[in-house]
Formats: C-alpha cells, structure tokens, sequence
C-alpha cells in the first residue's frame, strides 16, 4: 500500500470515530432487557414497557427472539389480541387491560427474549425471560469393588446422578464434610450433561482420587446447587463408604467370652488383622503337655467354635495366615487357653443301705485344676446338710432314707461345679401313708384308685379288686399302684384293699367308695374320722360334718335370744317399779290384779356358801353367807 492509501485509512478511521462520538440516530446501544423469572410449568407475565407517550398500546406487536431470530407471536389491534400459529398460539393472552401478556404453561424452551414493539419501529420493549426447574434428589452409586491405597492413579470412587433439573445444577464433592478440589494426580472431577427431550438437564458426575489407609471410613457425598426465583439453593445425596484395600501390619487372636472359662461354655476363637481384606487364616493349637501341634478346623468364616469347650480343649492357640495385597506371611502371638473343669464326682459307698437305729457315712470325691469345695444337700429339701467331703448319719430313722447330693464346686469360678446323687436306703417293711381312706363316686362311672407304699426292700402292690393296674417309681424305694376300675354295685359294697408287701412285711390300706348321692343325705348325722396312719396307732375322734355343726351353732343361737328375752321382761318391770331389787331373800313384785297369784319364780344361785363368801357387794363390803343362798322372787298378790 502507497503513502496515498495510508492517508486515506488514517481519514477514515477518524471519520467514524467522529460519527459515534457525535451519536449518530441508530447507532447507539440497546438498553439491558428487563429480567423475568418463573419456574418450569407456572405463567409468565410479559408487561410491555412502552409509555403512552412513546405510542398507542392499542397497536402492539409481540415477538420472540430465539437464536437471533424473531418471530411474531402476537398481535394487539385496538385492545384486541390475536395469536398467531406457531408454538405459542394457545398459550398466550392479554392481561392488565392490554398492557401484559400471560404465558402459560412455561417450560424449559421459553428461556429466551420477548419484544414488544409499538406502532413506530423505534418503539420496542425486550424482555428476558428466565426459566428455573429444581433437579431431583441427587443419587449416588459407590464403587463397591474398592479401591487399592497401592493404586498409582486417581479411581473411581462414586457418581453422583442429578435428574431433571434447569438450567444445569453445579455439583461439589465432600469427604466427612470438606469440600473437594481438583488435585493433580489426587482428585479428579468429571461432569457430564444430558438434554432430555423435554429440555430439562440431567447431570452425572464422576468422582475419582486416590486413597490411603485412613479412608477406610471416610464418608462420601455430592451436592447439587441451582437457582429458583426465590433463591439459591441445594440439595445432599447420601452418604457413602468406599471399600478401601491395604495390607495388614499387625495380627492377633481374639478368643470370646473373656474371662475365665468353664467346661460347658461355648468359646468362639478368631483370627484378626489390621489389614483389608481380612487374610485367609490358619488356627494352630499346641498341646500343653505333648508340646505336639495341630491345626483345628474353623467355619466358614475362619472362626474356631468350642461348643461344649471340655478341659482337653486347654493349650496354646496362634494365628497363621497370608496377606492378600502383601502376600506377606502372617502370625500371631501364641495366647494361653485354659478351660477350667470339674471332674464326674464319686461317692462311695454307691449304692448304701443300712438298718433303722443305725449310722452310716458317705464320701464324695473329685478332681479339678482349682481349689475344690464339698457341700452335702438334701434332695428332697435342698437344705444344706454339711460341708466338707464325708456325710455322717447317726441312728437312722425310716424317713432319713431317700436322696442325698454331694456338690463339688470351685468358688474362684461362678457357676463351675459338679454333683452326685446318691440313695440312702433304710431296710424295712413297706410303709403307707394311710390305713383307710374315703372316695365319693358315681355309680357306672370310670374311676382311678392310687396308692402309695415305700420300704427296702422296694415292695410290690396288689389289689383286691380286678382292674387295669399301672406301676410308677416315685423314689428308689418307692412305688405308686394306679388301678382303673368301673364303679359297680359290688365295688361299693366291698371296697378296694391296696397291700404292698417285700421281705420283711406288708402292709395294707382300704378303700371305701360312697355314692354322691347319698352324702347330701347322711350331712346332719354322719361323722367321718380321719384317715388312720397305717404304720402307728392313732387315736380316733369323732368329728361333726359341717353341717352337723350348722345345727349346734343353730341352738345355742336359740338359746341366747331366749335368754335375752327374759333379760327384757324382767328389764322392763324393773323400769316400772314393780320390781324392787336388795338384799332380802325374797323379793316381791307386784302384778295387776289380772295377773296375781300365776305363779313364782325361783332363782338360785349355782355358787357354793364358802365361794359366795369371798364375793363383795356393790360397796365392797363381803356378803354374809346368809345373803348367798337362796333367792326367791314372789311374782303372787
């Protein structure tokens, strides 16, 4: 280019300067749109800025602006509105006496300019209207095949999902509630957007870092952040924890309860490691006395379950395994077990018996790897009978045979111990509770008959009466007889006879059935006794039913109200004069004439002279034994 061009560019770049400094007429700037905000499926109102000084509102045109593109969408003639076809044709329509438009029906597609313009061109308003829709709650997947700390490079550790939302919400990343920046080699964000038809945002975002030991509980979460006409906003996803891979520094065996042990407990032992995952272990027990080992078998889950435990489960346990991410060789320190035991206790004699007025002793013995301690119970009772290992029983008597127990305990662990029972057998001849008893039955009914006998030798039981008899053993030296019989006429009349008989003797007891029917009947006359001892004398006494008492109790009821009667009579004469009372031994009363010579009362006194002697008047002074005989009371003229 020549000097002359050069001249010629300088002169017209200074020309157009010129012209905008001068504000040349449609050059200048358009002013900011006005701003209007709405959420996805509300209505928009569209006021048309243009003042009646600019132009008439009564001829309006309205567009829309998309792209740089504008398209009339609505047209105002002389108050009137008018859609015009397209996407807006029916969703549109004055409002404010013409000055607004309504939009109806607002969805993402609409984020965009609207212009109203005047009868003059120059006469425009621009809106811009903002369309907002919250995102659903944000999910989040964790990358559940875990992550190695000997990773050289970020991996995955989650992804956070927001659907739905507009325009596209903005994710953060937290661990145990700090937020996550970019980090070269340590922290990488990915987020990816996705339109869906209905012009609403789905966002994914992949969250990848490196990690260490001390993640292993860290807790993960997204946050979306977005805007609605109200505001800002957010919302969380869950929290998550990604599995964290790392080698095992430190081993050792856990063994469940703690404490001391017992045979019989159920004892769990495991293996554990400060590593993940966990390595396969082996559980090697050495014998205490053999110093030999052996591997035990575990479960499914590397756990050696003891269950009983029993003292040969004693011995030294350690762990053996291998590392997974190290491929390390493993083990244990070894740890003592001791499974503390009480050994089946002896008592000797085993089987004892022995004469009535005679002693007898027992000893119990057993063994264990702690202090022992002997307690003797009674069976029956559980009263504690002596401490110690021996027993003595001096004189022997019938009801001392039975049940005794030798405990063996160890007070320095709760709950271990051992017993033995042992049956103290008394010799002689069976012996019945009852001689006789009493049933009240029904005629053609089935019934059951039982009794009871003991001794030593064990006696055996027969019935006088046909039936079904059954045997149960009460005790070693005891049996019960249960006989099923029909009641019939000749069962009443005989009764049943129950006779229990060994070696040394028998015994027997009887059985009378009365008819229930005949005991309503017998109530006022009948006496029972109670029931004889069948091994003793017992002296009988006759005994009123119930009933039979009800008529005592009747009559001497009767004779109290006739005893208070005449204490009335005689009260109320007295309170009519008519009866004077003292020291005479005749006292007369007087009667209406109707009622003379009727009769006389005599009244003595139960009370010999020299008792009556020591009895005092009403002023303290003794009565002459004069005054203590008899008492007459004249009831004639």
């Amino acid at each position: 280019m020549g000097r002359s061009g050069l001249i010629c560019a300088f002169l017209l770049a200074v020309c157009c300067c010129s012209r905008r400094a001068a504000g040349v007429p449609g050059e200048a700037e358009q002013p900011e749109p006005e701003l209007v905000e709405v959420e996805v499926g509300h209505t928009a109102l569209l006021k048309c800025g243009l003042s009646h000084a600019q132009g008439n509102l009564s001829h309006v045109d309205w567009f829309s602006v998309h792209k740089e593109k504008r398209t009339l969408i609505f047209r105002v003639r002389q108050g009137q509105g008018q859609s015009e076809p397209g996407e807006y044709q029916n969703r549109l329509s004055l409002q404010d006496k013409g000055t607004a438009l309504a939009l109806t029906g607002i969805t993402p597609h609409d984020d965009r300019i609207f212009t109203c313009q005047g009868r003059r061109r120059a006469q425009e308003h621009r809106i811009r209207l903002r369309v907002y829709k919250a995102p659903e709650e944000p999910s989040i997947q964790v990358n559940t095949l875990g992550i190695s700390v000997n990773s050289e490079e970020p991996v995955e550790v989650a992804t956070c999902i927001g659907r739905n939302g507009y325009p596209v919400p903005q994710v953060t990343w937290y661990k145990n509630g700090q937020s996550l920046k970019e980090e070269k080699n340590r922290v990488h964000i990915q987020s990816f957007q996705t339109e869906e038809s209905s012009g609403l945002f789905t966002l994914r975002s992949v969250l990848q870092a490196q990690v260490s030991k001390e993640d292993k509980d860290a807790q993960f979460y997204c946050e979306l952040s977005y805007r609605l006409p109200s505001g800002n906003h957010m919302k969380e996803s869950k929290e998550v924890t990604v599995p964290v891979f790392y080698p095992a520094e430190r081993v050792w065996l856990e063994v469940e309860p703690e404490g001391l042990l017992k045979e019989g407990d159920r004892v769990e032992i495991r293996c554990l490691a400060d590593g993940n995952p966990q390595p396969h272990f082996s559980i090697i027990k050495q014998n205490l006395n053999t110093r030999e080992t052996e591997e035990e078998r575990t479960d499914d889950n590397g756990v050696l379950v003891l269950d009983p435990a029993q003292k040969e489960h004693s011995g030294h346990y350690e762990c053996q395994g291998l590392d997974l991410e190290s491929t390390a060789s493993l083990q244990s320190d070894r740890q003592e077990l001791v499974v503390n035991y009480v050994s089946d206790v002896r008592v000797s004699p085993a089987a004892p018996e022995s004469q009535e007025g005679s002693s007898l002793t027992l000893n119990c013995e057993a063994e264990s790897n702690q202090d022992l301690q002997f307690q003797w119970l009674r069976e029956k009772t559980g009263k504690l009978l002596a401490k110690g290992q021996m027993l003595q029983l001096h004189k022997l008597k019938r009801e001392e045979g039975g049940g005794y127990r030798c405990l063996a305990s160890v007070p320095s662990v709760p709950g271990l111990n051992r017993s033995q029972l042992v049956n103290v057998a008394v010799f002689g001849p069976p012996w019945m509770a009852l001689r006789e008893k009493k049933m009240w039955v029904k005629e053609n009914s089935v019934l059951n008959l039982s009794c009871e006998a003991s001794g030593h030798p064990r006696p055996s039981i027969v019935w006088s009466v046909h039936g079904t008899a059954s045997e149960q053993d009460q005790e070693p030296q005891s049996v019960l007889s249960v006989l099923n019989v029909l009641v019939t006429p000749e069962l009443l009349e005989t009764g049943a006879e129950c006779v229990a008989s060994n070696s040394l003797g028998r015994n027997t007891t009887i059985i009378f059935l009365e008819l229930d029917s005949n005991r309503t009947t017998n109530l006022s006359t009948s006496t029972i006794s109670p029931p004889a001892r069948a091994n003793g004398t017992s002296t009988e006494k006759k005994l009123t039913e119930p009933e039979s008492k009800g008529v005592v109790i009747v009559a001497v009821t009767v004779c109290v109200l006739v005893l208070a009667l005449l204490g009335a009579v005689l009260y109320f004469f007295y309170k009519k004069g008519k009866l004077p009372c003292g020291r005479s031994g005749k006292q007369e009363i007087t009667l209406p004439p109707s009622r003379k010579s009727e009769f006389v009362v005599e009244v003595k006194s139960d009370k010999l002279p020299e008792e009556m002697g020591l009895l005092q008047g009403s002023n303290g002074d003794k009565r002459a034994p004069g005054d203590q005989g008899e008492k007459y009371i004249d009831l004639r003229h």
